[in-house]
């Protein structure tokens, strides 16, 4: 174990785009150390991109939300039309938050053309100057612009999202992102909006939330009900600070291993049918009820000796041709580029965007206060819809049941807690991740340990 007392400066080096990952160990210290968790506010919270909320969040000059990372509250706001500011959410008088979170949600919402600090009244525009002070010649003329504004935190947007750094010397938000930035930007991710989002207080690290998801190793074992429509075995890739996985596809089906994914079995356009209607009842999202729809028809409209690749393509076209009726265009994507980009991205360090055409399937997860063994994890589907029709979906606070999650993520949680807990037995050297398939673990801790100093990946020799 390294030396988490040391001071340490972020290496710059990271996995070159597609480079092969070898069978490692993973120190265990990342995931059950105080004194890690400890440590992660400095060198890794306050050094890299989050991912906040999304712009449709906040569309009128004076909507605003917040976003919490361990001691840090961070106040984005539409400052005018085209322009967001964020700013640390503490008054510069005497260090109260100017917005409170309320009790039970996950964030603060809201609109207001200035803010005002509940113990002074001290006043703040929407570009974070302070317009007020009750007897300010008490000062002596000392409060300057300067001395009173709100601090400042990058921010930029993305994907529809918002993005926050804590660091005012960040490199810029496209810069972090790549290659991940490249790969998704032909699925149009701005255009979608929140079907349904969830968030939880779960017992396991941040790490072990993500990494549940990071992977299709453990389809077979954790969901076996999906091995009816296919054999799932995937892989994973390291794309500099961030990795994406995918599913492992016949040569010259490639596109095939996409999140819009032809089931397996005797006749595809029966089991496809099955597998979409399954994926809605069991996740409500990865799929949409205009796929729903064009897959109940493929029985009708395609003969039963229609080739795989052919009864895709039939899907596809129908559902996209459905959704253009009802005001919904898919964007244009090379079917090359679908099977390069995979069937999700991690983004370093907390977040999942697992992408497609129509629809999305998003995770983050950060710290609950500086306890290793719990976290705050997200759940959001997102959905292209018609202009005006897009559900007013709001974060809804859930337990870890198969009632609010669906019994597909249930299965996942039923083991993020177990595996928190198994870590912290002494007698587990730490993890073994598949290279090939749990190869976005290795690149997580390969670039943990840039920023934090301590915790590379050992190579099992």
């Amino acid at each position: 174990m390294g030396n988490l007392n040391e001071t340490t400066h972020i290496n710059s080096q990271t996995l070159a785009e597609g480079e092969p990952l070898h069978p490692v160990i993973c120190p265990v210290e990342a995931y059950i150390s105080e004194d890690y968790v400890k440590l992660e506010r400095d060198r890794l919270w306050r050094k890299v991109w989050l991912r906040a909320g999304r712009v449709e969040e906040i569309p009128e000059v004076g909507n605003y939300i917040t976003y919490d990372i361990l001691d840090d509250s961070i106040l984005i706001v539409r400052s005018g039309p085209e322009t967001i500011n964020a700013f640390y959410n503490v008054c510069t008088h005497r260090g109260r938050r100017l917005v409170d979170t309320p009790p039970g949600q996950m964030n603060a919402q809201g609109k207001t053309m200035d803010f005002t600090c509940g113990f002074h009244g001290w006043n703040f525009n929407l570009t974070g100057q302070c317009t007020y002070v009750l007897a300010k010649e008490e000062w002596a003329g000392t409060l300057t612009d300067e001395r009173t504004r709100l601090g400042e935190v990058k921010v930029d947007t993305w994907g529809g999202w918002i993005w926050i750094n804590l660091d005012p010397n960040c490199e810029p938000l496209r810069d972090y992102l790549e290659p991940a930035a490249s790969m998704l930007d032909p699925f149009q991710l701005e255009n979608m909006r929140y079907k349904w989002r969830k968030w939880v207080v779960f017992d396991c690290n941040w790490k072990v939330a993500l990494e549940a998801f990071d992977e299709t190793y453990h389809i077979m074992a954790t969901h076996p009900e999906f091995m009816a429509f296919g054999a799932h075995r995937g892989w994973a890739k390291a794309q500099g600070k961030h990795s994406n996985i995918g599913y492992d596809a016949a040569k010259g089906e490639e596109e095939n291993q996409g999140k819009l994914r032809l089931a397996a079995g005797k006749d595809a356009r029966v089991a496809t049918a099955k597998m979409q209607q399954f994926i809605k009842e069991t996740v409500n999202a990865v799929t949409t009820d205009t796929l729903i729809k064009a897959a109940n028809r493929l029985v009708e409209d395609l003969p039963a000796d229609t080739p795989p690749d052919q009864v895709l393509k039939y899907w596809h076209e129908s559902a996209k041709k459905i959704d253009a009726e009802r005001g919904v265009f898919w964007p244009e994507v090379d079917s090359a580029h679908v099977a390069k980009s995979g069937t999700a991205w991690q983004i370093f360090p907390n977040a999942q965007i697992g992408h497609s055409v129509n629809n999305a399937l998003c995770y983050t997860a950060r710290p609950f206060g500086y306890d290793p063994n719990k976290c705050y994890f997200e759940v959001s589907a997102l959905e292209l819809f018609p202009e005006g029709e897009e559900p007013k979906a709001q974060w809804q606070r859930g337990e870890p049941t198969a009632e609010d999650f669906g019994p597909v993520i249930y299965q996942d949680f039923s083991n993020m807690a177990a595996v928190q807990a198994g870590m912290r037995n002494g007698g587990y050297r730490g993890n073994i991740p598949n290279p090939k398939a749990e190869g976005a673990v290795i690149s997580l801790h390969r670039n943990l340990a840039k920023y934090m100093g301590t915790g590379a990946p050992e190579p099992i020799k």
